[in-house]
């Protein structure tokens, strides 16, 4: 019975660190396709845009151009433009100085595409730091069922050691295997991610000193 029970564990051990690889390489696919897409988008929304003469032409640019992280903060802060000038003084949310009440507002759209970018990445560094212990757990179970059966035989010579410890260690293996993509993907991603960043901030000064005029605070 405890025979059964080991060889269980032992292989829910392997199962686990295969989900593990799946889930690694599916997320890695993803987040190329995502970061590909979204520098596509936005190179055309940026081309579009700021060849606009000015807000209001931006404002009806086609549909299908406002696609990419950059295109939703440029739409946010064009929709609390209009939003501002119909309900500038009669309502509370718009009271207080335009530009530092736009700026918060892109600044909030922005986390959200920030969140949106990183989506998957806890993941993967939870991947990363956790299929090694998981193979190392998978190894100390396999040792010590090897260990189990070398007593039962009464032999200690080195064929009848060696491939059982060797067949147990496989699971370390493995996951170090799951690991090491997991983490160099994580780092490459964050990395990304940053560059990312630091386009939309640069995006939203951009957009503030556009709309200057919009927002200058009225009598």
């Amino acid at each position: 019975m405890t025979d059964q029970i080991t060889h269980f564990v032992i292989d829910a051990t392997l199962y686990t660190l295969l989900i593990f690889s799946v889930l690694t390489w599916t997320l890695i696919f993803f987040k190329v396709w995502q970061f590909m897409t979204n520098n596509l988008n936005n190179r055309t929304f940026n081309e579009a845009f700021w060849n606009a003469r000015n807000l209001e032409q931006a404002k009806n640019l086609p549909a299908d151009v406002f696609k990419g992280t950059q295109s939703h903060l440029a739409y946010e802060g064009l929709f609390w433009l209009d939003e501002y000038q119909r309900s500038h003084g009669k309502s509370f949310k718009y009271t207080g100085n335009p530009a530092e009440l736009l700026e918060q507002t892109l600044r909030n759209q922005l986390q959200k595409e920030q969140h949106t970018l990183e989506s998957g990445l806890t993941l993967l560094a939870s991947i990363g730091s956790t299929a090694p212990f998981v193979g190392l757990f998978g190894t100390v179970l396999g040792i010590m069922h090897a260990m189990h059966d070398i007593t039962a035989s009464g032999s200690t010579s080195l064929d009848v050691v060696a491939g059982p410890i060797g067949d147990a260690l496989v699971a370390t293996a493995i996951g170090i295997a799951v690991a090491v993509p997991a983490v160099l993907a994580y780092n490459f991603f964050l990395r990304r991610v940053k560059l990312q960043r630091q386009q939309l901030e640069s995006f939203v000064a951009h957009f503030l000193l556009a709309a200057q005029p919009a927002t200058l605070p009225t009598e």
